[in-house]
């Protein structure tokens, strides 16, 4: 039946008739068990209202139904106008879809304004909307990024109903599926087909009919990044789109074009969300939302109020303030801001808009609608009423989910006549026959508020977690949902909010809560605690919505080293107002990426004097620093001289190159009074910049100690350079790592380490280029040096007959070595005599690494034997990745009981079987044992391998780890990982 003609039938009924339609309507399910919407919601249907909820929730019994009731109601007219309509299949979809959405922009969308007037103020990206999708042979995947309460979900709604009322892409899809995943994370299995189904079974149309032509098929997803689950997968993806699946399995195969790979997507995509999502994607077109305009600003005003004048008064009072106007550029707070105005306009006050940051705004907006029914009420009433409200916001967030029914809500303690009342103040929308906040940001807002109302007396909620877990999963767990959350916790905490809150609710324990956080983030900053700080911009957020100077000082305060990226213009800003607070940073490890040092000024990039003043601030923050890393920044010509100039504003020297590797920010940086180690892993330097860097590393007043200079496509004549520095008495810590030395570069660096002014401690050749030569030129550094302490020169080819000359040196007296990596070498079971030798006859070598090679059993055993020596003195033992057999495990077990000093043994990636383990866990249990930590993978071994093992670990405080060393061995090569970019 097409939706708009029976909406025509219901119109021609009397209001009598149509209420004892509803009324025999009514009945007819419930004797069907098929009620699913409450009688309240039915009752109160308008006539176009009423075909929604019949379209969406009882299609099966549609047809027989209202045929049934037209008669009963002694209207056979209309019953015999129903049966006489026929249409086009595919209209009849369109229809459906035209009306269902048309009810969505008017009851579900925010915009307060009609279609034609939206679509002024989003034209430029409706042009590129309609432009996007032209080629019609190609699937597209298109992208509709912004910020939050920008209005991307708005977009997209308004793009399918001019879709379905013929307005927008008429040449192009036969067919466009909007599929809302905000109502899915309860949805553990389903099958794309499902889905299709769904939506086509409101017609009488066919799936194969939709597939048959893949290219004129759309999938618009909304909501995707409030899916909680994880959709980076790249494996077990399926093209089956048939087949029931898990959720994440259905849309991750979906999006990556393994299903339906013809079709075409048009997804949005929140800020957090992009590095997770945008990669997935292939060459996915982008339409950025930018929000509101000035002018716009006033228009949206003028269309909000329904009245010129009114509007225009309201803009000029937004005008007043330049950070109103700009906040109020951001549509939904514009409509946040209009509406509290309003409820002021309502209540005959003066406009009042306090405050700038997130959390005041959306306070006052709560308060204002709140007082427009609750005024005259007494606080604690009124904190009662508000405490139901925000129980369930939190329980829902605890749960990810943004759909609830009405059960939710009594549950929850929500009467009848308060969810009247949060629908009227616009706090909840309706979803169908389900709610839904009216925008997920005051989902986060309430759930927030939650703990500023709960009290001590209070019966814990058996699924809302506490203050410091919700902390711990928006700033340690990293999840992206809970970021504004964690944002307004943070923004209530003020005494600005609060003096907002007191006189309304009683009573608001900021100071305790500020307390929790700072306990929190206590926790967070120690470099012991196994949780940790995973997204420093989270916490730079959180401090903007913030904004007293003391707190967040205190906050910064617990942090002496951070690492932060800075993807954007907006990132800059946030992360410039965070560092600036803090007194005590001594180590920062720095990413900024191409886009954010442009030369061209970008409109886009807001305020010109203000973007500028944020680079010139940033700047700053250097000068007091310990260890700065500038790991794969790009600076251009004027950020360099911004560098330089704000380090050291006198200084003279003329600038002539303005790269990374230009001398004068060598000169600049490495000069720096506090600054003791540097790390430019990643950093292109040519043998000019190389020769500029040694330059100023020999100048007196440089204190460089630790230098850093892995993958920077160092060369053997660089290297020599290099190697004139550490005479100078001053490095102390040098990596190399992953640069083209080769043979001559070590040769020339060995040169120096003979040099009695040479007080090189550890010195790191992973990946060099190196061969068993090296070795012979190591051998008498080797013998020379006093200081050096740990040698690194894993993944080189040194082979049996290199770590043998190494072993003769090693056993030398005059050899001072602790610590010696060998991983990858491309070594057998050849050299373990040598080795053993040296074990044996030397007490000073405490760590000794042969993870990645071919040792087998005659090397292990002549190891373990040289471990049962008690002239051995060794303390760790890496042993990883080497194919030796379950025979081998007695000598281990051996060795283990024997060996007093081990503590640490790598036996990761090597696979045991159970009877071999429990020799392993026998010798583990010993009371001789002394060993701390195990590098193995459990996940690897069996049910029962499992059992034997963490039975061991809580009985003698063992730490058996997968990949136990890898942290250690990245932080002393100077390794970092490649950034989350989308440069």
């Amino acid at each position: 039946i097409a939706g708009s003609t029976m909406i025509q039938c219901l119109q021609k009924l009397s209001a009598a008739e149509f209420l004892m339609f509803k009324e025999l309507f009514r009945r007819e399910m419930e004797e069907y068990e098929h009620m699913q919407v409450s009688w309240d919601i039915i009752k109160m249907a308008s006539e176009r209202d009423l075909i929604l909820l019949l379209n969406r929730n009882y299609l099966r019994h549609l047809w027989g139904v209202l045929s049934a009731l037209f008669v009963q109601v002694n209207r056979t007219d209309l019953w015999t106008m129903a049966q006489t309509l026929k249409i086009d299949d595919q209209n009849s979809y369109k229809e459906i879809m035209k009306i269902i959405f048309q009810h969505i922009w008017s009851k579900e969308t925010f915009v307060q304004m009609d279609e034609e007037n939206y679509q002024i103020t989003v034209e430029e990206e409706y042009n590129a909307l309609q432009e996007v999708f032209d080629c019609p042979l190609e699937p597209v995947t298109t992208v509709v990024l912004g910020s939050k309460g920008k209005g991307k979900t708005t977009f997209l709604r308004k793009a399918m109903l001019d879709w379905a009322s013929g307005n927008l892409w008429q040449n192009r899809f036969q067919y466009v599926f909007f599929i809302s995943l905000i109502s899915l994370n309860n949805v553990t299995e389903l099958s794309l087909a499902e889905l299709m189904l769904a939506k086509l079974s409101q017609s009488s149309e066919t799936l194969e009919k939709v597939i048959s032509d893949p290219k004129r098929v759309l999938f618009i997803l909304e909501g995707l990044e409030y899916l909680k689950f994880d959709l980076e997968l790249r494996t077990n993806l399926c093209n089956d789109w048939g087949k029931t699946l898990p959720t994440q399995v259905v849309f991750s195969s979906l999006l990556q074009k393994v299903m339906l790979p013809g079709s075409s997507l048009l997804i949005e995509l929140g800020n957090p969300s992009v590095p997770k999502i945008y990669p997935l994607l292939q060459y996915p077109k982008k339409i950025t939302i930018q929000g509101f305009t000035d002018e716009i600003t006033r228009f949206y005003c003028m269309c909000f109020f329904s009245d010129y004048q009114k509007g225009l008064q309201v803009f000029d009072y937004l005008k007043k303030s330049e950070q109103l106007l700009t906040l109020c550029r951001n549509p939904y707070m514009c409509w946040v801001s209009c509406s509290t105005l309003m409820w002021q306009w309502d209540r005959e006050e003066e406009m009042n808009l306090v405050g700038v940051t997130d959390s005041i705004i959306y306070t006052s907006f709560m308060v204002s609608a709140f007082r427009s029914v609750y005024d005259n009420c007494p606080p604690n009433q009124n904190r009662a009423r508000l405490k139901t409200l925000c129980t369930l916001a939190a329980e829902a967030m605890w749960k990810q989910v943004f759909v609830f029914t009405s059960e939710d809500l009594r549950r929850n303690g929500i009467s009848e006549s308060e969810k009247a009342v949060w629908l009227g103040m616009n706090f909840l929308c309706t979803q169908g026959e389900d709610f839904m906040f009216y925008h997920p940001t005051l989902q986060s807002y309430f759930t927030a508020l939650f703990y500023f109302l709960r009290q001590d007396e209070d019966t814990p909620h058996p699924v809302i977690g506490s203050l410091p877990q919700l902390l711990r999963e928006v700033y340690d767990h990293g999840q992206t949902i809970w970021l504004l959350t964690g944002i307004f916790v943070f923004g209530i905490a003020t005494e600005k909010v609060t003096n907002i809150l007191k006189p309304h609710f009683d009573f608001i324990p900021s100071k305790d809560i500020k307390q929790e956080i700072l306990k929190c983030f206590r926790s967070l900053s120690q470099a012991e605690c196994s949780e940790k700080l995973m997204n420093t911009q989270r916490l730079f957020e959180s401090l903007l919505d913030n904004q007293e100077e003391s707190f967040e000082t205190e906050v910064m305060d617990l942090f002496e080293e951070m690492t932060v990226d800075i993807s954007n213009v907006d990132a800059l800003l946030v992360a410039t107002h965070g560092l600036l607070k803090s007194q005590k940073l001594k180590k920062l490890h720095l990413h900024i990426q191409h886009k954010v040092f442009s030369e061209i000024y970008n409109p886009e990039d807001g305020d010109l004097e203000e973007f500028e003043y944020n680079k010139n601030m940033l700047c700053k923050i250097f000068q007091d620093l310990q260890v700065l890393d500038l790991d794969c920044c790009n600076f251009n010509e004027t950020a360099i001289r911004r560098l330089c100039d704000s380090m050291y504003p006198s200084s003279k020297d003329p600038l002539t190159a303005f790269k990374l590797q230009n001398g004068a920010l060598f000169h600049t940086i490495l000069l720096l009074p506090h600054l003791k180690s540097v790390n430019l892993y990643g950093t292109n330097l040519s043998n000019d910049a190389v020769e500029n860097m040694c330059s100023v590393l020999k100048c007196p007043a440089c204190r460089v100690e630790e230098l850093l200079l892995g993958k920077c496509d160092i060369s053997s004549e660089a290297c020599g350079m290099i190697a004139t520095c550490l005479i100078y008495r001053k490095v102390k810590h040098l990596s190399l790592v992953e640069n083209p030395l080769k043979n001559k570069g070590v040769r020339l660096l060995c040169e120096i380490l003979k040099h009695p002014s040479c007080v090189m401690e550890t010195l790191m050749l992973s990946c060099c280029c190196l061969n068993f030569n090296a070795c012979c030129h190591l051998y008498e550094a080797l013998l020379c040096n006093k200081y050096l302490s740990l040698l690194d020169l894993s993944s080189n080819v040194l082979e049996d007959f290199g770590v043998n000359i190494l072993c003769e040196a090693l056993k030398d007296p005059k050899c001072t070595l602790q610590e010696l990596w060998l991983s990858g070498c491309f070594l057998t079971s050849n050299c373990c005599g040598g080795i053993s030798a040296v074990l044996t006859s030397k007490k000073n070598l405490k760590t000794l690494k042969l993870g990645k090679n071919n040792i087998e059993d005659a090397g292990i055993k002549q190891l373990c034997e040289a471990l049962r020596n008690p002239n051995c003195k060794l303390q760790c033992l890496g042993l990883d990745m080497n194919d030796f057999k379950t025979d081998c495990c007695a000598d281990l077990a051996s060795a283990l009981t024997t060996c007093r000093t081990l503590t640490s043994l790598n036996l990761d990636w090597i696979t045991f079987d159970h009877d071999g383990l429990q020799l392993l866990c026998e010798a583990l249990s010993h009371k001789s044992c002394n060993l701390k930590v195990l590098g193995l993978d459990k996940s690897a071994l069996t049910e029962e391998s499992q059992m034997l093992l963490q039975a061991v670990e809580m009985k003698e405080k063992l730490d058996i780890l997968h990949c136990p060393w890898v942290k250690e061995e990245r932080e002393r090569r100077g390794v970092r990982l490649v950034w989350n970019s989308t440069n």
